[in-house]
């Protein structure tokens, strides 16, 4: 089963770092529901700026505290790279 890490950018332009195994499913949950996480719940709408694809949840888990330590600077560093590898 595939795991993902994502970075979120809330709409008071704060990131926030998590990971889910439905991706799809848990930004329908930040943006739309009650159970979504707290801290998104209160700064909606967000979007998502960055993902990965991560083949473990031991891995998934070890990358989402990863992201988290990046400041916010060097998260932003990742969405400009990304989009530049994507064209």
């Amino acid at each position: 089963m595939p795991y993902y890490v994502y970075i979120l950018e809330c709409a008071d332009k704060t990131l926030y770092v998590g990971s889910t195994n439905d991706l799809k499913k848990r930004l329908h949950a930040h943006n739309n529901l009650k159970s979504g996480a707290h801290y998104t719940k209160i700064r909606r709408p967000v979007t998502l700026r960055y993902f990965k694809k991560v083949k473990s949840y031991s891995l998934v888990r070890q990358k989402e505290a990863e992201l988290k330590r990046l400041s916010r600077q060097e998260k932003l560093k990742l969405f400009s790279m990304r989009k530049k590898t994507q064209l």
